[in-house]
């Protein structure tokens, strides 16, 4: 299973903040999350890899990015 975070065009912190409740609360070993901005995916990224979580991909189309995080 995997669980999705939808951060598209929230303001910093929130797109962090919404990825941070994931990783938190979920059994899932997979957290998709999709952002709209650079700043934003370079945030979760450091984020999620602060909390053991690693990228394992980030697709990137028409400005909008999808990260495919696993647990670590």
């Amino acid at each position: 299973m995997s669980t999705t975070v939808d951060a598209r065009g929230l303001s910093c912190p929130q797109p962090v903040l919404d990825t941070m409740m994931a990783i938190q609360s979920t059994t899932d070993d997979t957290i998709t999350v999709m952002v709209d901005t650079e700043a934003s995916k370079e945030n979760v990224s450091r984020a999620a890899s602060g909390k053991g979580w690693k990228v394992q991909s980030i697709d990137e189309i028409n400005g909008e990015y999808t990260l495919t995080l696993i647990r670590g």
